[in-house]
Parts: C-alpha cells; structure tokens; sequence
C-alpha cells in the first residue's frame, strides 16, 4: 500500500506532499489491528475491527507521532463522520488502502471494484473515492 502511494506523488509532482512522512504513515496507519479481534487476519485482541483505526492513533499520538496518528484514524472507508481525511497525506494513504484487504493480500482491486465495495456504506463514500481516483490516478 506504501508502494501504491508513493507512485500517487512520483505521477503528481505538483501536489505538495511530504513524501517521508506519507511513507511512514503508509506503513503505520494500519498499526491498531494488533489489538483487534479479527481471528481471520491472525488478530487476536479484545476490540472490534472497526476500532483500529483510532486504537492506532491512541498508539501514535503516546510515542508521539501526531500527524501519523491522524492518519491512521481517518483511512477507515472514505472517512468516519468527524474523521474525514483533510491532508493530501491523509487522503493519498485513505484512497490507496482501499484497493487492498487484509484478508486477500496477494489481490488488488480496481477502481470500480474498490468503489463497488465501498457502495455497502453510502454514495458519499462512492463519490469522494471517486473524486479521489479523479485526482491521483
């Protein structure tokens, strides 16, 4: 997924992106999992899946990495209500999580297949992925 962000700003010169830290945040965004119940993904901790996201960020911001922490719990969907991505970074590591899963990680998805999965959630998702593809593709 790094890889997949780092060719997002190679293709855009132009978009005003601190590179090192888009791949770090890359790397870390998803570190909330290792205290999720997800035996699927070999997770074996004691909170819903669906809680990684700000779990990682609690864990960032104490060894005190805040905007790292920011990104990891806005790259839920296409951003929770109150955590919508803002930063180019932010967005970049949102938009290219969604064409991965952890349960499948030999596969990655299209556009249309990534933005068909995310129609489960709403039309503002779809839209705002979308957009993104628009804009980084």
């Amino acid at each position: 997924m790094a890889d997949r962000c780092l060719a997002i700003v190679r293709k855009h010169r132009e978009l005003p992106v601190d590179v090192q830290f888009l791949e770090e945040a890359a790397m870390l965004h998803d570190i909330g999992i290792l205290r999720c119940n997800a035996p699927s993904i070999h997770c074996h901790g004691t909170e819903p899946y669906i809680k990684h996201g700000p779990i990682g960020a609690d864990m960032l911001r104490q060894e005190g990495y805040p905007r790292h922490a920011r990104v990891a719990e806005r790259h839920t969907g296409t951003g929770l209500p109150g955590y919508e991505p803002e930063t180019l970074e932010e967005q970049i590591v949102c938009y290219a999580d969604k064409f991965y899963s952890k349960s499948h990680p030999d596969r990655v998805l299209t556009v249309a297949e990534a933005a068909r999965q995310l129609e489960r959630f709403g039309a503002d998702g779809v839209r705002k992925f979308l957009d993104w593809a628009a804009r980084f593709e």
